[in-house]
């Protein structure tokens, strides 16, 4: 029940390695941290906008302006070669302070656009 509640009633997601919903669990790549990089600012055009990025510590803060207002803040870990860690955190700007599930809904999303370009390994 605790995880619904978080989930609906919040407004914001962050994945980790160990989180108790599988959905925003870290999610690895078969790729260095460089070509992540570039896919995920490739991934956040206009309307969207990159308010930051530090390609040496992997990180790139975003505006996302795609329906709702989100702020997200990607990070990107090479753990070893060709393996890279990829995590979000998305806070949703709303009035009221949960939106319902958007920011889980948009991890998934941001996930599923990496997958489409990127080959997914198991975490070792």
């Amino acid at each position: 029940m605790k995880n619904f509640m978080s989930k609906y009633f919040s407004d914001h997601a962050e994945t980790r390695d160990h989180h108790p919903d599988s959905s925003l669990q870290t999610k690895y790549y078969k790729a260095n941290k460089d070509e992540i990089f570039s896919i995920v600012e490739e991934m956040f055009q206009p309307p969207s906008i990159i308010k930051g990025s530090s390609r040496e510590r992997g990180e790139l803060t975003v505006e996302y302006r795609d329906g709702r207002k989100a702020f997200v803040v990607v990070t990107i870990i090479m753990v070893r070669p060709y393996r890279s860690a990829v995590d979000f955190s998305v806070t949703t700007e709303s009035a009221l302070p949960f939106d319902f599930g958007y920011s889980h809904k948009l991890v998934s999303r941001f996930y599923e656009k990496l997958e489409d370009k990127l080959p997914v390994v198991e975490k070792t």
